[in-house]
């Protein structure tokens, strides 16, 4: 029994015994609740014993008894109330059995009733540190998602209550755990960082962590994410520049570039290549077109108390595009939600969201509206406000476009299909889909996409894994050409 207790836990040492009584055995609260039951054999009248099992362990709880025995019909049933800690609800043990049940039963549930109220009280425990596990992994999503949101002032709460406090400036590092357990590499990350980083289980991707690190000058957290790829064998990480704590949505994205880099260099690491960000390029002509193309949605108010506000259907909308379709992971809700949620915004907006060009639009939008930096016109001005195509054509961000394409190299007067520039600009046309993509450049889908995965490496971003750098890319394809249009 104790071999028994120490291998298998309750559950084993449950079947040892109904297989002795030849009958069902099984642990049961005061009420009748059945917690664990085992049957010799899966038949029928297993179900017939664990329902007079619970008839038995009310009454012996009404009758304030230590143990008892039952008959009904040609069963059974003997009732043990196991000892527990003083915090720990005490099971009943209970077996049932045909008469005559074998001899010596008696004795043998009474010697087993002490391993079992210690294989119950252990794994309780086990159950209760679960949960506890559990709450502070969701309570650290929920900062993360507060930061991508920029509910700052909330995060700084939530955060105050689970440790450390949150740090400003950060640097983000997406970590990739290739084999290994993330439970034991988010442990590693957490003994390399001295309990400094915060360390949250992405929502999204089921084998990455994300490392919120202080950035401050001279200290050792920031050499965390190479620390990391020398110590973890099979893992892959992916750095971002310092921000300040609200840029955090940024850093991620940068991270995750960072990591698609990472994953084709043998040191396993990457940080993010400087680039500037075309919200800031855009300047208060931007700030204003943002205003407007975001305004019906803003300011839209629901019919009815359960549906979305304005301020949920914008994060909803941000994770969309930062997500595609691991939205839902990411919000935690029905795919059916988020459809609905996404025919809304599209009618509010007025706006193809299966469109990458609307998308495009879209996520320049919300990550202006997301740059405090920029300035903004007093209420009540009248001046009109520019389309995105009149931004798009300002020097400014001519040369972000060209910075961003550069790394491309000179397109050359003549093209063929297999120039970087005709299969990202047939990748885009082709609302990012690999099949219609390989088919207009004649070539596989696995063809098309191993092209994109080596452009991936030369551009520094992440193309086929969300969040992906298509809509920047669409936005400078844009911008070049209204240039050369004239």
């Amino acid at each position: 029994m104790h071999g028994l207790a120490r291998t298998g836990g309750s559950q084993e040492l449950l079947r040892w015994v109904s297989g002795r009584a030849d009958g069902w055995a099984g642990l049961l609260g005061g009420d009748g609740t059945i917690l664990h039951g085992v049957a010799r054999t899966p038949d029928p009248a297993g179900v017939g014993s664990a329902a007079l099992a619970s008839a038995c362990a009310r009454e012996l709880t009404a009758l304030g008894a230590r143990s008892s025995s039952f008959d009904k019909g040609a069963h059974t049933a003997l009732l043990y109330s196991l000892d527990a800690p003083p915090d720990v609800l005490a099971p009943v043990l209970a077996v049932v059995g045909r008469r005559p049940l074998p001899e010596g039963l008696s004795t043998l549930l009474a010697d087993a009733a002490l391993p079992l109220a210690m294989c119950w009280a252990a794994e309780t425990v086990e159950r209760k540190r679960r949960r506890v596990d559990l709450a502070e992994s969701r309570g650290r999503e929920a900062v993360l998602h507060l930061l991508m949101t920029g509910q700052l002032s909330i995060a700084h709460q939530v955060a105050g209550a689970l440790k450390p406090s949150l740090p400003d400036p950060v640097r983000v590092c997406v970590v990739e755990c290739s084999g290994r357990d993330r439970d034991e590499v988010a442990r590693v990350c957490g003994e390399l960082s001295g309990g400094r980083s915060w360390i949250v289980r992405c929502p999204v991707y089921a084998r990455h962590l994300i490392l919120i690190v202080p950035a401050k000058p001279g200290q050792a957290d920031g050499r965390l994410g190479p620390r990391v790829a020398s110590v973890v064998e099979d893992c892959v990480v992916g750095i971002s520049e310092d921000v300040t704590l609200a840029d955090t949505a940024t850093a991620y994205r940068q991270a995750f570039h960072a990591l698609a880099v990472a994953r084709g260099l043998p040191e396993r690491h990457a940080h993010f290549g400087s680039a500037p960000e075309l919200s800031l390029v855009a300047g208060a002509e931007g700030a204003r077109w943002a205003d407007a193309v975001l305004a019906p949605l803003l300011t839209h108010l629901p019919r009815r108390g359960q549906d979305p506000g304005s301020q949920e259907l914008a994060a909803t909308l941000a994770s969309w595009l930062a997500f595609s379709s691991h939205a839902t992971d990411h919000l935690k809700i029905h795919r059916n939600t988020l459809a609905a949620r996404l025919r809304l915004i599209s009618e509010l907006l007025d706006m193809d969201l299966n469109k990458v060009a609307d998308q495009s639009a879209l996520d320049l939008a919300l990550s202006i509206r997301a740059t405090p930096a920029l300035p903004r016109p007093a209420g009540g001005s009248t001046e009109p406000v520019h389309s995105l195509d009149r931004i798009l054509r300002t020097p400014a961000v001519h040369s972000w476009a060209l910075q961003q394409l550069r790394p491309l190299g000179d397109p050359g007067p003549a093209l063929g299909p297999a120039d970087p520039y005709t299969t990202l600009r047939t990748w885009l046309e082709h609302e990012v889909q690999l099949g219609p993509t390989a088919g207009a450049l004649g070539i596989s889908v696995p063809g098309a996409r191993k092209r994109l995965t080596r452009l991936e490496t030369v551009l520094q971003r992440s193309l086929l894994r969300t969040p992906s750098a298509r809509y920047d890319l669409w936005l400078a394809f844009r911008a070049l050409d209204l240039a050369h249009d004239g």
